[in-house]
């Protein structure tokens, strides 16, 4: 799909992958909705790459159902969702007070699990309605998994089951959604130099960089974004997952 003129909903664009995925699709020709928890970061990214920002938590329904009528109204109908709204805990499953508590299971599968399923289900239905393009294509959803689905470290055992849940839902929905025209991808990210890593001091970013294979460092949010960008243009891509981590293999911790 050619992305430009077109409407693109990115979540969790106030910050990180969002914001940079957010203006890689603004600089092709996309009409972004900058959506995030913070209004305040998702304005200052709509501001500066000539989008409309939208408050919403993503794992809220009704929320969600809100924020799509206000993307309608002001801008239309999306053929674009980048799901990248997500947070990160870690905690042991016994640690040394115990078993970790329910609902801090409960909260990363929330946000990072049914946040993302929140999001397609609202935004397919929108785009199963809408006339199809060129090779019969009506949208492209490409979603945020983690290398942490596949080799989930000590600590991880939320935030890989939420990651893991991601990668799951790829294939069954590309294959739902392929009656309408609409693929469904998904990116799993290795470490990156998020504002998350950022908060770490330089030597720590270091040690985490050289336990990369090559290239030996972190990686970049232009290059989430850039291959977020090629997912949408390259209408062949369908039902994948795709590592974007250097030849990252997580250790044990």
């Amino acid at each position: 799909m050619n992305p430009k003129g077109q409407i693109a909903i990115v979540t969790g664009a106030g910050s990180g992958l969002g914001a940079e995925t957010a203006a890689r699709l603004a600089a092709a020709g996309a009409r972004v909705a900058a959506v995030d928890l913070n209004f305040e970061a998702a304005n200052a990214v709509a501001a500066r790459i000539g989008g409309v920002a939208f408050q919403c938590d993503v794992a809220d329904p009704m929320a969600g159902a809100k924020v799509m009528e206000s993307i309608d109204a002001a801008l239309g109908q999306p053929r674009i969702l980048v799901n990248c709204a997500g947070i990160g805990a870690a905690k042991r499953v016994v640690g040394k007070d115990g078993p970790m508590a329910l609902e801090d299971f409960d909260r990363i599968i929330r946000v990072n699990l049914s946040g993302t399923f929140n999001m397609i289900r609202l935004v397919a239905a929108r785009m199963t309605g809408l006339e199809p393009l060129e090779d019969g294509e009506r949208g492209v959803i490409i979603s945020t998994a983690s290398v942490a689905a596949y080799e989930g470290q000590i600590g991880q055992a939320a935030y890989a089951a939420s990651k893991g849940g991601i990668v799951a839902l790829t294939l069954p929905i590309a294959r739902e959604l392929a009656q309408f025209g609409v693929r469904v991808m998904t990116l799993a990210p290795g470490l990156f130099l998020t504002p998350l890593m950022h908060t770490l001091p330089p030597d720590a970013q270091a040690s985490l960089a050289a336990s990369i294979p090559f290239p030996k460092r972190l990686g970049q949010a232009g290059e989430y974004a850039a291959l977020a960008l090629h997912c949408v243009e390259n209408t062949f891509l369908n039902g994948e997952v795709i590592r974007l981590d250097g030849a990252l293999r997580l250790a044990p911790k």
